[in-house]
């Protein structure tokens, strides 16, 4: 794949760092969103940069400059290409049934996360 974009959401609640990647797998388009990172995480990517399987895209960010969130990364799929590095990471439940279509579940691609 390839760095789509990336950047910094500074709000309280928000991503924090982020790195967005594009990926072909077959005939589609996947971009592949990881939020609350550390500042180095975008450090040194440019738009277009390759990606391949096993290179480390990131590291978990301090609350400092993740969102205010405790340590994790947060993982999200789109078959919908991104204008900015910011996707909608929550939605109503009227929203819900199409939101699916648009952003499928990650553990398609990460497998199970929990029990």
């Amino acid at each position: 794949g390839v760095v789509h974009s990336f950047g910094y959401n500074e709000a309280a609640g928000d991503y924090g760092h982020v790195v967005v990647t594009e990926h072909v797998v077959g005939a589609h388009r996947v971009w592949m969103l990881f939020g609350h990172l550390d500042a180095s995480s975008a450090a040194f990517k440019r738009v277009g940069g390759k990606v391949r399987r096993g290179d480390r895209v990131g590291a978990m960010g301090d609350k400092h400059e993740n969102g205010g969130w405790p340590a994790h990364v947060h993982f999200q799929l789109s078959l919908v290409r991104p204008s900015t590095h910011d996707m909608p990471g929550v939605v109503s439940l009227a929203q819900r049934a199409k939101a699916l279509l648009e952003y499928p579940d990650p553990r398609l691609v990460a497998g199970p996360l929990y029990d």
